[in-house]
């Protein structure tokens, strides 16, 4: 019988957690179940398919948190200002949480319906922001990957210890931003 109060919600908090706090290489059935005060075999009452499932509700887990926070942060803006704001709350997200941003599946496993509806919301959050600049179609695919690839990026190295030299990176980032939305505004392929 499951342990009363756990159930896979509450052990991917758990796994979250120990990400959090430990890293990606923390991670193992042994260590969520000790931070759950239970057995390990428990675990797979839970989580059935053991390490892998868990490592694939943590990876929604983090798409979905990630879009939450996209969403909340281009709330009631439009064009250069909703991408400032997506730029930055995406690379806050991956400083904040980087053991849980290297978690984020850059390419959702589609057979997955979870985790292809979490990609799939994140993806539609910065397509929504494009609309204001009059991109649809095969241009707006083109736009979104641009954003993903610049804000990704730009996360990447932060997190990856790549930027050493001292000017403030909110500069940079801001500078990146500009260079963004002058190049949205002046798409190549705009109908």
């Amino acid at each position: 019988m499951p342990r009363v109060g756990l159930t896979p919600a509450a052990v991917v908090d758990h796994a979250v957690a120990l990400l959090d706090e430990q890293g990606g290489e923390a991670l193992t059935l042994a260590a969520v179940a000790a931070r759950a005060k239970v057995a390990t075999p428990s675990l797979y009452k839970h989580v059935p398919g053991g390490l892998a499932e868990l490592r694939r509700l943590i990876a929604v887990r983090v798409t979905e948190e990630l879009a939450d926070r996209l969403t909340a942060a281009v709330l009631g803006r439009s064009t250069d200002e909703a991408v400032e704001a997506l730029v930055a709350a995406y690379v806050e997200y991956a400083v904040r949480h980087p053991e849980r941003y290297a978690a984020l599946p850059q390419a959702p496993d589609g057979a997955d319906p979870d985790l292809a509806a979490a990609g799939t919301r994140l993806v539609e959050v910065i397509t929504a922001v494009l609309r204001g600049y009059g991109l649809e179609g095969a241009e707006a695919v083109h736009a979104t990957r641009t954003v993903r690839a610049v804000a990704h990026g730009f996360a990447s190295l932060t997190t990856g210890g790549g930027f050493q030299l001292p000017e403030d990176l909110a500069v940079t980032r801001q500078r990146v931003t500009g260079v963004l939305t002058e190049g949205l505004r002046n798409w190549p392929g705009r109908a």
